[in-house]
């Protein structure tokens, strides 16, 4: 996760960013004040501040900002992230696909709070305790939720599907025996469900497999650990359950497309170089 001021980023490019995306990033830039516009292939969204935009991965998308812009944008690696703000992501990004602009009224308490909470945000991202990146990715999941709240129709308005409630529960079960490497099978006899009516409901779902989802899950913990630990590769393979190094560098690779260390040091090299 990365934190900075809009004008220490934008100033660089003389307050206009051209057209780019971002494949794994999801931004959130606090407007306090200023004038501006996000700029996307097929139009404009004009700021009105204090407000909040969100941009999801994908979308090609720039920025004009006038000279006297005042605000925040925090970035977050998607699959790098751990519970509980995990699942609020996933949620976001299941129901949100393209930039977004969420106004706040001025001189409300939502407005307060967004203010208030994006500069703790600003204060942990600044701090080097054990604590404070718990403390941050909880202050950023609340934030995305109050978003959610205000500008997206509630999940609840639709009652949940069977087939969605099993998912959610197979998920549930991954992240608490992500590091037993269990089969889908043992995860279907969990649930009371064959493994081929685990799969087909994985697939309706996600349009994934239920092997898949296994994989996905164990992916995003070792991508995070390689890029927010300074554990060895070998302490990784270990803290992800598995008894050798070089099986888990081959397992990383045929699901990533890297090495773990080639993973780790362009993602490294990549979040001290990102663009807004």
């Amino acid at each position: 996760m990365h934190c900075e001021t809009i004008v220490s980023r934008s100033s660089t490019y003389r307050f206009e960013i051209a057209l780019h995306r971002h494949e794994s990033f999801l931004q959130f830039l606090y407007i306090r004040s200023g004038a501006g516009d996000v700029v996307l292939e097929d139009g404009t969204i004009t700021l009105q501040p204090p407000c909040v935009v969100v941009i999801p991965p994908g979308p090609a998308h720039g920025f004009r900002f006038s000279r006297d812009i005042d605000g925040l944008v925090v970035t977050i690696a998607t699959r790098l992230v751990r519970e509980p703000l995990r699942s609020v992501i996933d949620d976001a990004l299941g129901r949100l696909s393209d930039p977004l602009m969420v106004p706040l009224d001025q001189d409300t308490a939502d407005a307060s709070y967004f203010q208030a909470t994006f500069a703790r945000i600003v204060t942990e991202h600044q701090l080097d305790t054990p604590q404070n990146d718990i403390l941050l990715e909880l202050h950023v999941a609340a934030v995305v939720v109050m978003l959610l709240r205000r500008a997206l129709p509630t999940p609840g308005t639709q009652p949940e599907t069977l087939a969605e409630l099993r998912v959610r529960q197979f998920k549930d079960l991954i992240v608490r025996h992500l590091r037993d490497h269990l089969p889908a099978e043992a995860y279907a006899r969990q649930l009371g469900v064959s493994p081929t009516h685990l799969n087909r409901m994985a697939r309706l779902v996600t349009g994934k497999t239920a092997h898949e989802l296994i994989m996905d899950r164990l992916m995003d913990e070792a991508c995070r650990e390689l890029v927010f630990t300074g554990y060895s590769i070998h302490q990784v393979a270990e803290n992800l359950g598995f008894s050798d190094a070089a099986y888990f560098c081959r397992v990383f690779r045929s699901q990533i497309g890297l090495t773990p260390k080639t993973y780790r040091d362009q993602e490294i090299a990549r979040m001290r170089n990102k663009e807004v």
